[in-house]
């Protein structure tokens, strides 16, 4: 699985998901909901690169 880092630090780890916004484990970084903000700084999807 890929992780994806944001511009404040904060890593989306597909294998886990992000249970604070019911994002089940396995959950591939492009089927996030187009409403998915990191939880740490609020920046939208697109402010994630590819790590």
């Amino acid at each position: 699985m890929t992780k994806y880092q944001c511009m404040c630090g904060w890593i989306y780890d597909e294998s886990v998901g992000e249970p604070s916004q019911n994002i089940t484990p396995n959950t591939k970084f492009e089927d996030l909901p187009d409403t998915f903000k990191c939880p740490q700084c609020g920046l939208s999807k697109s402010a994630f690169r590819k790590i």
